[in-house]
């Protein structure tokens, strides 16, 4: 059976899978990432677990992977195939596609970067399936978008397209690590949601996923923080879908999964602002975790067909 390997990088895990003609997940594992071993031992990780998937295939479908989709975070030149920067790996500069290509005997490999690869899966095959424009933003740790058009991602014409994250929605706020002050990301992240509910509540150990319960209980404390962040959010997207204007808006990452919480509130306040603009449809993503996996498998099928897998399949889940 003609198959591709998929990988999906991560802070802390990372995600693989065999991926069929189909789309089908024939085979899923996981694995940490091991980052505090250093950036070689990661990218050797990286490198031993594509192998091991390689063999699996090979073993079990008759054949070796056809093509392998690697997705990564940080700076990405995916025409080049280099990990330019991910402070949260400790890399730079690492050529990704070239080592994994040498390690799985000469076949093709492509790179992209996380959150867009999430975002193709979720144009083609999840949330986004049928909207010619679209725009797939993750609330997780920070905040970072992927353009859809069609049936690609915008990169941008130095790969830094979709960084909504760093729109300035309360100029002169709290310092950013990128370096200005009152980035969207400071106020409507996941992780400054936890920080700012920890502040409320006085329990240092409480985060967003609590406050979210909290509001649903009738918590008055709960409700304020998180109404400020739906907020800073709303102003955040208002200003993306003014210069986009996506037909679809698909809301994905850890505070997405809070539900109507977040989408009731978040539509409202979305539509309070809009004038002129076109309202998009918003909507959850519908692919969770699996995205940058499943992306990443698009990836690796771009480069053998034109031809895009349609359906995905329930996996075949190992540690």
């Amino acid at each position: 059976m003609r198959h591709v390997i998929a990988l999906d990088v991560g802070g802390t895990g990372m995600k693989a899978a065999l991926v069929g003609a189909d789309g089908a997940l024939l085979h899923e594992a996981r694995r940490a990432t091991g980052r505090e071993r250093g950036a070689e031992a990661v990218v050797e990780t990286i490198l031993g677990f594509a192998e091991e998937l390689r063999a699996l295939g090979e073993e079990r479908y008759g054949q070796p992977a056809s093509a392998a989709g690697l997705a990564v975070p940080g700076i990405v030149d995916a025409d080049r195939g280099i990990a330019v920067y991910a402070a949260n790996l400790g890399w730079r500069d690492v050529p990704l596609r070239a080592l994994l290509s040498a390690r799985l005997d000469g076949i093709p490999v492509a790179l992209g970067h996380d959150v867009r690869t999430g975002g193709l899966a979720e144009g083609r095959i999840g949330a986004g399936n049928g909207a010619d424009r679209f725009l797939f933003v993750p609330l997780g740790t920070g905040i970072a978008g992927a353009i859809g058009i069609g049936d690609r991602i915008e990169a941008g014409a130095h790969g830094y397209a979709g960084e909504i994250g760093h729109i300035v929605v309360r100029p002169g706020g709290a310092d950013c690590g990128c370096g200005q002050r009152g980035c969207l990301e400071r106020y409507a992240s996941a992780s400054a949601l936890s920080h700012a509910w920890a502040a409320a509540s006085g329990d240092p150990d409480a985060d967003a996923a609590d406050c979210a319960k909290a509001v649903e209980s009738g918590d008055p404390a709960a409700a304020r923080v998180w109404q400020t962040a739906v907020d800073a959010l709303a102003d955040g997207l208002v200003t993306a879908l003014t210069l986009l204007d996506p037909r679809t808006l698909i809301i994905g990452g850890g505070l997405a999964e809070a539900g109507e919480t977040l989408f009731t509130p978040l539509r409202a306040a979305v539509e309070e602002r809009v004038t002129f603009q076109k309202l998009p449809a918003i909507v959850p993503a519908a692919l969770g975790d699996t995205a940058g996996c499943l992306g990443a498998g698009l990836l690796a099928w771009d480069l053998l067909t034109h031809e895009a897998p349609q359906t995905p399949h329930d996996p075949e889940v190992s540690a």
